[in-house]
């Protein structure tokens, strides 16, 4: 009896117990919205931070978290509960598969949003279930590779639209032109030479692709039939190419036409030197003329008429004093005028014009028909300085002596140098070399500018007079640049006595604007070193 009550009641807890045990699922099981709220919270809880496997497909990211839906779920208990306010409300549940560390490289996160219309009172809405959600997290995924290759789509259209405007503008114009020179290489080789029906070819695309080449300067010049010539041009060559296999011929042909090229250059920058020399010295036919109108204008004249004024400010040291030496009328009048026009006190300057025997009644004729305002003018020629002789000075002798005027007029300029402005038959005028004479000319003054006839004075130039030169002779603007005035461009260094007194890389001045010491020129004696060299060189 005592063994029956045992089994019974072992019996009756393993019944029983299971029922209390598993009474919250049965619960639940009645009581639905409990257990879906409680699912919510499982959604809510989902994570795959614990999965460290990724996707080898798609871009890697790191953990991603599901968050809670958002919206409102209506239900049939509690929908007359709800005020109207919260009925019109939309319902909305919205699934993000975005991690908050990659949103901000995301240039459009995408978000699945799911929006219906205000539930009547008798609808139950029953929640996605997991698959759904999975669902839309592999929508996401597979938006992500196509947002990339739209971006490198429009990465490599950008590439190409920045080569095409980095292209330079004349590349089909260049082109065109190489194949010109390689289809003229062609015709020369014999292997072409031997194929009659290549070489008509290649000479009649030659012929074409000149006339669409023409002048043009860049692609936009060229006609719209020049890319047809061009790309049948490159077929041409290309059979030209298969015939043609001797390498050592193509390379011997090029470098003979560049040599040829490169002397033709030489040949032409010779003769475009020469032709700039000759049309600087050119003048137009008035311009010619006018010399002459002005000599007959002045014998004209009373001989009171042709003496200028204020003449006792020739000689006095207190004033401003320029020298001109000059053969052409119109650059001395050019600079005596804009010096005149920005000086602030006109009265105070006086301008000495030395010029030659040919100009010099057409030069004092000018300045008396066409006085600068109160400026004082004094013209001289050098007949008057007859202290200047051969027996003086001996650049006269050197520069009447046959080898030198042969040096400057030679016909055959084919031996020439290669700087012709250093042959320029000016250099045999005294009144280029009448600078180095400054105080026998002018034996009263203290300070003299000299001004050359090429230039336009653009300010009041009195402030050089109280210029400091610190002992020196001279005062220049400095022009030594990287070859321009190097002693190396026009001295002979080959000579002993020129290397041992000269730097090659030294630099001389322009004699375009001088402020002459006069008085310690007189102390050093510059003009009796001037004239030490010009001896020496006329014994060299």
């Amino acid at each position: 009896m005592k063994v029956r009550h045992i089994v019974l009641g072992l019996l009756s807890v393993s019944v029983i117990a299971p029922i209390f045990l598993y009474t919250d699922r049965v619960g639940n099981f009645f009581n639905p919205s409990s257990s879906r709220r409680d699912f919510l919270d499982d959604i809510a809880a989902f994570t795959l931070s614990g999965d460290t496997s990724h996707l080898n497909v798609l871009p890697q990211e790191t953990s991603t978290v599901l968050k809670e839906p958002i919206g409102i779920v209506y239900s049939n208990h509690s929908t007359n509960a709800f005020p109207n306010e919260m009925r019109e409300h939309k319902s909305a549940r919205l699934l993000s598969a975005t991690n908050e560390e990659c949103q901000p490289q995301l240039h459009n996160p995408i978000a699945i949003r799911q929006v219906t219309d205000p539930a009547p009172a008798n609808l139950t809405p029953i929640l996605d279930s997991h698959s759904n959600a999975s669902h839309h997290l592999a929508i996401k995924l597979e938006q992500q590779p196509t947002q990339s290759s739209s971006k490198i789509d429009q990465k490599e259209h950008s590439d190409n639209k920045s080569d095409r405007q980095t292209e330079p503008a004349d590349a089909q114009v260049r082109h065109l032109k190489d194949q010109l020179i390689r289809a003229k290489v062609y015709l020369s080789l014999p292997a072409i030479k031997n194929n009659p029906h290549v070489t008509r070819e290649l000479r009649l695309r030659i012929k074409e692709v000149s006339r669409a080449l023409g002048d043009a300067a860049k692609d936009t010049d060229l006609p719209k039939i020049a890319f047809d010539k061009l790309k049948a041009m490159d077929q041409s060559l290309e059979k030209g190419k298969q015939i043609q296999d001797d390498c050592a011929a193509v390379v011997k042909k090029l470098r003979a036409m560049l040599h040829s090229t490169e002397e033709q250059l030489r040949v032409h920058k010779k003769q475009a030197m020469y032709l700039t020399q000759l049309t600087a010295k050119t003048l137009p036919k008035g311009l010619h003329c006018l010399p002459l109108r002005l000599t007959t204008e002045y014998y004209t004249l009373n001989s009171s008429q042709q003496n200028f004024l204020n003449l006792e400010k020739l000689e006095d040291p207190q004033l401003y004093h320029y020298a001109i030496f000059s053969d052409n009328v119109l650059a001395a009048a050019v600079v005596v005028n804009s010096t005149v026009s920005h000086a602030k006190h006109p009265s105070n300057h006086v301008f000495h014009i030395v010029t030659d025997r040919l100009n010099y009644v057409a030069m004092r004729m000018w300045f008396l028909g066409n006085p600068p305002g109160k400026a004082t003018i004094q013209v001289q020629s050098t007949e008057e300085f007859t202290w200047l002789n051969s027996s003086y000075s001996p650049v006269l002798k050197l520069l009447g002596s046959p080898s030198m005027i042969d040096y400057y007029f030679r016909a055959h300029r084919a031996n020439s140098d290669s700087n012709l402005k250093f042959r320029n038959p000016k250099y045999l005028s005294i009144l280029n070399h009448l600078r180095f004479y400054l105080p026998e000319i002018f034996p009263k003054l203290n300070k003299i500018l000299f001004l050359d006839d090429d230039i336009v004075v653009q300010k009041d130039l009195s402030g050089l007079w109280s210029l400091d030169l610190k002992g020196n002779v001279n005062g220049a603007v400095e022009t030594c640049g990287e070859s321009f005035h190097r002693f190396d461009r026009y001295l002979n260094f080959s000579n002993p006595l020129i290397s041992k007194n000269f730097d090659p890389h030294a630099c001389g001045w322009a004699y375009g604007m001088n402020i002459f010491d006069l008085e310690e020129w007189r102390r050093q004696n510059i003009t009796e070193v001037y004239h030490r060299w010009q001896k020496l060189v006329s014994d060299m």
